[in-house]
């Protein structure tokens, strides 16, 4: 029996992966993709963009093939980016930690002003 190549070796365990990750964004659209890259980056979400240069091709070639693709470089960051598209899609403001107000009241994150008396967020 022949050994194969080592370039050719994959183990189950990263077929199985490499079926699993796919990209997180697709997009002919530089300013939408890259600004989106920078929202995950803020978040602490490293991602990569691929396919930059081929989105010029759009239209000689099909879309599938030259969009942009914004990948994860951890899959494991997934729900967290996730969350950051669905707030960048819908214009959803990031949600604000709770907070308590000097006369004692503990508050949710989106409440500027105590309820109990008055004082604004510091």
């Amino acid at each position: 029996m022949c050994a194969q190549p080592k370039s050719r070796r994959f183990s189950a365990a990263s077929q199985v992966n490499a079926a699993r990750t796919r990209p997180l964004f697709v997009s002919l659209n530089l300013h939408e993709i890259h600004h989106l890259r920078n929202l995950l980056e803020a978040e602490g979400v490293p991602c990569q963009i691929l396919n930059e240069g081929l989105s010029t091709l759009a239209g000689e070639v099909p879309f599938i093939e030259c969009a942009m693709q914004l990948w994860l470089k951890d899959e494991r960051d997934r729900a967290r980016a996730e969350e950051v598209l669905r707030r960048f899609r819908f214009g959803l403001p990031p949600a604000l930690p709770p907070w308590r107000c000097v006369c004692g009241e503990e508050l949710e994150g989106q409440f500027s002003a105590c309820w109990n008396c008055g004082a604004v967020r510091r």
